[in-house]
This record gives C-alpha cells, sequence and structure tokens, in this order.
C-alpha cells in the first residue's frame, strides 16, 4: 500500500520523511494540490454500492482505496497552479480531492478538518488549559481598556498575533514582541490583539509530538542574552538545540491535547522558566522539525516516516477523524 504526502515541491522537509520511507521500500507518491489540472488529476467513479478512486502527480499513478496513510503536510491551495485558476476551481478542486480521501479509509497525519480547527490560536489555549498545561496568563481584545486593565495586572507583556503569518507576498512570520511600558493601547481597536505575561524563561522548548513517540528539544536562553529578544525565531543566540527529557506531568498532558485535537503530529512550543516550568505557547499542528534535527540528531523524520508506514487504520486518526490507540 502507498504513503500519499500533500506538500509543495519545494517541501525540503519533507524530503527528509521520503528518504526514510524509500530506504523502507514503502511506495511513496508525493501531489500538490496546486497542481491539480495541470500535472497531477484525479477521477473517482461511484456506482454499484462501491468507490473506485485514482491520482496521478507526475508519472506516478495510485490508486485512492490502495493508500495506507496520507500525510498533509504543507500543501498549496487546489488548483492554484491551473492555466486559469480562480477561487469557484479551487474549491471545485478541494472538494474533489479531499472528498474522495477522506472516505479511503487511510490513517491521516493530520485529518484535514482537525488540523485546521487546531491552528485557532484561542481554541489551543482553552485546550491546553484543559489538558491540565501551564499557559501564561493572556488576554486577546479589541477593548483599549480592557488592553490597560490587563497591563496593570500584568506589567510585563509580550503581544503577538493571532493567526499568525503577514499576509504579505510571501507571507512573512510576524514576531512575538515586547510590550514597553506605559504602552498606549489605543490602537487595539482596530483589530484583535493578544496580549500575554511575558515568561522570563531561562530557555525555549520545541516538543515534537509523532503519534504517542515525544521528542523534545532545548534551546538554553544565554546569562547575557537581550531581552527584548523573546522570539526563539528570531534568536541571535548561536546555542544548539539539545535533545531533552519531557517531564512526566507535560507528557501526560500533550498525549491528552493530541488526544482531544484528534492530531497524530504536532510541534509544541513551551517556555521554561527558572524555576523549570514549561510553560505552553502553542501547538503548530504542521510545524517544521528539520532544525531540530539536525542540531539534535533526533529520529523526527524516521519517526513519521515509520507512522506513516504502518498499514490500515488499525490504529491512528481514521478517515473520520476518529482518534484510535496509537501504541
Amino acid at each position: 500500500m502507498t504513503v500519499l504526502i500533500l506538500t509543495s515541491e519545494e517541501d525540503v522537509t519533507a524530503d527528509m520523511v521520503v528518504v526514510h520511507l524509500n530506504a523502507a521500500g514503502v511506495p511513496v507518491v508525493r501531489l500538490d494540490p496546486a497542481d491539480l489540472t495541470g500535472s497531477a488529476a484525479l477521477s473517482g467513479e461511484f456506482a454499484h454500492g462501491s468507490f473506485r478512486g485514482h491520482l496521478s502527480a507526475g508519472d506516478r499513478l495510485v490508486s485512492i482505496g490502495g493508500l495506507r496513510s496520507v500525510w498533509v503536510r504543507r500543501p498549496g491551495d487546489a488548483a492554484g497552479r491551473a492555466a486559469s485558476p480562480s477561487p469557484w476551481l479551487t474549491e471545485e478542486s478541494a472538494q474533489a480531492l479531499y472528498g474522495m480521501l477522506r472516505g479511503c479509509g487511510a490513517r491521516w497525519m493530520n485529518d484535514p478538518d482537525a488540523a485546521h480547527r487546531a491552528r485557532f490560536k484561542p481554541w489551543q489555549l482553552r485546550l491546553a488549559q484543559q489538558c491540565l498545561m501551564a499557559v501564561p496568563a493572556t488576554l486577546i481584545t479589541t477593548f483599549p481598556r480592557a488592553a490597560r486593565e490587563f497591563a496593570e495586572r500584568h506589567p510585563d507583556l509580550v503581544v503577538k498575533p493571532v493567526s499568525g503569518a503577514h499576509p504579505q507576498d510571501p507571507p512573512r512570520a510576524v514576531p512575538t514582541s515586547r510590550v514597553p511600558p506605559g504602552a498606549d493601547f489605543s490602537a487595539v481597536a482596530h483589530g484583535p490583539t493578544l496580549l500575554q505575561r511575558r515568561v522570563v524563561k531561562r530557555a525555549d522548548i520545541r516538543l515534537t509530538a509523532v503519534g504517542d513517540r515525544l521528542l523534545a528539544a532545548r534551546k538554553a536562553v544565554p546569562a547575557d542574552g537581550d531581552p527584548g529578544e523573546v522570539d526563539v525565531r528570531f534568536s541571535t543566540s548561536g546555542e544548539p538545540w539539545r535533545p531533552a527529557e519531557v517531564p512526566a506531568r507535560v507528557a501526560e498532558s500533550v498525549l491528552a491535547y493530541l488526544d482531544a485535537a484528534h492530531l497524530a503530529y504536532g510541534a509544541f512550543d513551551f517556555a521554561e522558566d527558572g524555576d523549570g516550568t514549561w510553560w505552553f505557547l502553542e501547538c503548530n499542528q504542521s510545524g517544521q522539525f528539520g532544525f531540530v534535527e539536525v542540531d539534535t540528531g533526533q529520529p523526527i523524520a524516521r519517526t513519521i516516516a515509520a507512522w506513516l508506514a504502518r498499514p490500515g487504520v488499525a490504529d491512528g486518526v481514521s478517515a473520520d477523524g476518529t482518534r484510535l490507540t496509537m501504541r
């Protein structure tokens, strides 16, 4: 049976996993939904109580019924590179592709519906609280007065986007930044603003969860580091990522989070404070892991490949989003 990877052609992180699948002799088809109606094609027939479907990408043809797993990595918008792209064609193509795949019985990493819901940061914060993770005091508001009162209660704050990347072309990440003392919060009225108590951290933590396998890495904050640098993505520190043990209570909470979110994969970001507490910041359902593997040597790509290579839906997340045992 075949592993289907939905991602862009230039996704080098997916390449790392494909190497392991090829080495294990597991058939792989890589398809970018953006190529539909161009170099990618699909067909599905519903007749006599049964379904037969096929996908082609380049010179590869695969039966949809012969898929063992689908990895939704970093796919483009369906038919985004068609000769005459349009929102209508994108919607038609997405309905056709994902509608056929949802009924194929393969395991998902991650189920598209679960992954879409998991993107919402307010939802993440509430779920993390329910799973007993430590979550910094956070306010999302368009009320300037609420922002001022929150700043009075928590004088040391950071501000970050609610949604993530700024809608530029190409999209750019917006760094988390410290809020200066005496800040004027009147602009909050013009758009939802996320304010969060700053965790005075001694390290950043990236925990990559693949099924029930948890691989954590730690990047220490230099004692003489710039206190204005609060976003590890933009850090000028030369400190490498190093393997880290996952505290038992954090591991229990992370597995509960994955179970509740119906996710088979998640990249969790934590801030470790001076007492060793791991404070939850966010979970990216399709987060990068290559930079961690390069620094730490942790077998993240091989672990993902092994999960994808398992046959059938005896474990994992089925096509209807139901989470089954991962052990």
